[in-house]
């Protein structure tokens, strides 16, 4: 995706709760759709215990939202960078320390026919675990809290300080569910296993960089945002239900779903016509995926009348802060 900055307002000192707000949006968005928007969590329906919950996870999914979503605006970097570098975070967490990619015994559901040999990673695993992370635990949460507040879309929204505190409770939260999640049952990957997530780390944060900061703008159509969304939604739809059925069949499929609208997000993103509603478009499109497909997830075999009543709660929730973030992007200014 291009990276259009937003038009600086004049330099007005805000209230330290409006500075705050953004971020402590992402870091409550982030761990939320990485965790229990899709449902696969259960049904948590005080909200008090959902909160808690969502803060438990904080640390190892709204942290490094914030922190590779500062760093790219930092670095006047666009979506491709923040892309790519929450591919790498994704890595680094199913990867070292959760050890999810490697471990069969307590993140697989039944026999895995898409085994890779050598790493034993199972490709339909690698990509619902790497593509979960980038696009719902990270890519979107950041679209749709930018949006909330365009007119500080481009900027970085944390000093060295805060950034620093940040980069501690990552690092703390990594070695606290590392130790519960890898120590604690006694699984451990291979050396060979953890050092090719650390080749594909480097690639990853490495190509973040090498990217030009900016991309010419070309001549074209791009569609309306509505027509954005509606391919995006379709698109992710089929890999997210594709990838784990017909075995190779289906990870081939989901896999040319996922490619077709990286193709047509980076054409269409390069185009003059291109602005913030369409971003916002695609994430929304992707929470709302989630938020419907909870309604038939129920792993804890909840009465139907409870599950119902707190996935359409959460719909519901969803359904507010896309308004709230598509009216405050309609009312921004224009980027220059």
């Amino acid at each position: 995706m291009s990276s259009e900055s937003a038009v600086l307002a004049p330099s007005v000192r805000r209230p330290w709760w409006r500075r705050a707000a953004p971020v402590a949006g992402l870091l409550l968005l982030s761990p939320y759709c990485a965790e229990y928007l899709v449902g696969y969590q259960g049904v948590l329906t005080s909200p008090v215990d959902l909160l808690a919950a969502v803060v438990f996870v904080l640390p190892i999914y709204g942290a490094p939202a914030v922190l590779i979503r500062d760093l790219t605006r930092r670095t006047g970097r666009g979506w491709p960078t923040l892309l790519l570098l929450a591919t790498a975070v994704g890595l680094i967490q199913a990867g070292w320390i959760d050890q999810s990619l490697f471990n069969h015994r307590d993140f697989a559901d039944g026999p895995l026919p898409t085994l890779l040999p050598g790493l034993d990673v199972d490709a339909s695993q690698l990509l619902t675990f790497l593509v979960g992370h980038v696009i719902w635990s990270f890519g979107a949460p950041v679209a749709v809290i930018e949006s909330c507040v365009p007119e500080r879309a481009g900027r970085p929204w944390l000093g060295w300080k805060g950034t620093a505190v940040l980069a501690v409770v990552y690092v703390a939260g990594a070695v606290f569910f590392t130790y519960q999640l890898v120590v604690v049952p006694g699984f451990h990957a291979r050396p060979g296993q953890l050092v090719a997530v650390g080749v594909a780390v480097a690639a990853a944060v490495g190509a973040a960089f090498a990217l030009p900061r900016r991309t010419a703008r070309t001549t074209g159509t791009v569609p309306p945002p509505w027509g954005v969304g509606l391919v995006a939604l379709a698109l992710l739809a089929a890999f997210v239900t594709l990838n784990d059925q017909w075995a190779w069949r289906g990870v081939a499929v989901a896999l040319a779903a996922l490619t077709l609208l990286g193709v047509l997000l980076v054409r269409w993103s390069r185009r003059s016509g291109w602005g913030r509603r369409h971003r916002l478009a695609v994430a929304a499109a992707a929470l709302l995926l989630y938020a419907g497909l909870a309604f038939a997830v129920n792993p804890q075999h909840t009465p139907q009348p409870v599950l119902y009543a707190s996935r359409g709660a959460a719909l519901l929730g969803v359904v507010v802060l896309l308004y709230v973030a598509a009216r405050r992007t309609v009312r921004a200014r224009p980027a220059g």
